[in-house]
C-alpha cells in the first residue's frame, strides 16, 4: 500500500479546511489490490512451483480480526463507471462475471461457489454477507471528463460526476451499492503498473456528499499485462516462463476479472475499512484477498498458482460463470484458516 505525496502549497483557505485535506491525503489510504509478482528476478522453476505445493497460504500467524464495522449483508447491487472506450465484447465479460456471483445454473466449480467462502463473513449481530450480487446501473464516460491520467483523489470526482449527472445518473445507494470505476486500456490511474492493479475504499462526503464503498479497477493490457494479467502474461524481467491461455480470448479483461473479484470480495467484507482485516493498522490493513493474492488452485502459495483446470481448447481457468470461464484467485476462509476456492480437491 502506497501513501500519497503531500506537497505544501500557499493557501487563503480556512485552517479548517486545510488541515482536513492534509489529514485525508496523509492519513487516509485506500485498500490496495497487489499483484503476485515482485520486482526481482526468479528462475521459472521457483516461479512454477514455489517451496511448497499444499500451503494454499495457510498460517497459524495470520490474524485476520473482526473490528466491529458494517458487512454488506442487503442485497448488493454493482454499479459499473465505464471510463474511456470500451468495446461491447469486453463489457459483456465483465457483466457476466458480475451476474455469474449469484448465479445457481453455473456447474461446478462456479462463480457463485467462491462467492459462498465470502459469504462466511458477518457483522456483530451475526448476519451474513449478502449471497445476493446483481448488476445495477451503468454510466459511460467516454469523453474522458477528467483526463487520460487520474490521481486517486480524481478518482472519486469522476464518481461524482456519475452519482450526480443531470441524465441518468447512478443510484445512491451507501448501503447496498458498491461503485466499480473501471478505466480503459489506455488510461493511467495513480501507482498503476508499479503493483498496483486496483484498490478500494470509500468516498469521502466533501468530494461526492454520500460515503459509498467503491474501488478502481484498471484494464492493464496495453500498459502491464506482465504485472495485472498474470498468469495470462509473464513479466518482461522473467526468461522460461509461458504465460497461459486466457478463457476468453482477451489477455487484458480476464486479468482484470480476477482484480475485480478481488476488490468486490474486500468491499463486501470491509467496506470502510472498519470490519474484516489482518494487522493492528487500520491504514494498512490486509484484507481477505489479500491474503491469497496469486493463489487460483489446491497447493497455491508462495509463486505457484495452484492446481488449476485447462479446457479442450487450451485455456486456463477455475470456475464456471453463466456462460463463460473464469480464473479468479481465492479468498481466505477465516474458519479453516486458509485460502479456499469452489476449484479445491480436498
Amino acid at each position: 500500500m502506497s501513501r500519497w505525496d503531500v506537497t505544501n502549497r500557499r493557501s487563503s483557505a480556512p485552517p479548517l479546511i486545510i488541515f482536513t485535506v492534509i489529514f485525508l491525503f496523509v492519513f487516509i489510504h485506500p485498500s490496495i489490490a497487489w499483484r503476485p509478482w515482485p520486482h526481482q528476478r526468479h528462475n521459472a522453476t521457483e516461479l512454477q512451483f514455489g517451496s511448497s505445493k499444499k500451503y494454499e497460504g495457510s498460517s497459524e500467524f495470520v490474524k485476520l480480526r473482526y473490528h466491529m464495522g458494517p458487512v454488506l449483508t442487503a442485497n448488493i447491487t454493482v454499479h459499473i463507471i465505464w471510463y474511456g472506450t470500451w468495446p461491447r465484447d469486453q463489457k459483456r465479460i465483465i457483466r457476466e462475471f458480475i451476474n455469474s456471483i449469484s448465479s445457481t445454473t453455473a456447474p461446478s466449480p462456479s462463480v457463485s461457489g467462491w462467492w459462498k467462502t465470502v459469504q462466511l463473513y458477518t457483522d456483530q449481530t451475526g448476519s451474513n454477507i449478502s449471497r445476493t450480487v446483481r448488476l445495477g446501473e451503468e454510466k459511460n464516460d467516454r469523453l474522458l471528463s477528467h483526463g487520460k491520467t487520474l490521481t486517486r483523489l480524481s478518482v472519486q470526482s469522476v464518481i461524482k460526476a456519475a452519482v450526480t449527472a443531470k441524465t441518468k445518473p447512478l443510484p445512491i445507494s451507501p448501503k447496498s451499492g458498491l461503485y466499480l470505476l473501471l478505466t480503459a486500456d489506455d488510461v493511467y490511474v495513480q501507482d498503476f503498473c508499479q503493483n498496483v492493479c486496483g484498490f478500494h475504499y470509500f468516498t469521502f462526503p466533501s468530494i461526492v456528499g454520500y460515503t459509498l464503498p467503491y474501488a478502481w479497477i484498471g484494464n492493464s493490457g496495453r500498459l502491464c499485462p506482465g504485472v495485472c494479467a498474470y498468469p495470462f502474461a509473464v513479466p518482461d524481467y522473467i526468461s522460461g516462463l509461458k504465460p497461459v491461455k486466457s478463457p476468453n480470448g482477451n489477455v487484458g479483461i480476464d486479468g482484470m476479472i480476477s482484480v475485480i473479484a478481488h476488490e468486490i470480495s474486500e468491499l463486501a467484507s470491509n467496506p470502510l475499512v472498519n470490519a474484516w482485516y489482518a494487522g493492528q493498522d487500520p491504514v494498512f490493513p490486509v484484507e481477505i484477498a489479500d491474503l491469497c493474492e496469486g493463489i487460483y488452485g489446491t497447493g497455491g502459495g508462495g509463486s505457484y498458482t495452484g492446481l488449476m483446470l485447462e479446457d479442450r481448447d487450451g485455456a486456463t481457468y477455475n470456475m464456471h460463470g453463466i456462460r463463460r470461464r473464469f480464473l479468479v484467485q481465492w479468498v481466505w476462509n477465516h474458519v479453516v484458516n486458509y485460502c479456499r476456492g469452489p476449484n479445491a480437491l480436498d
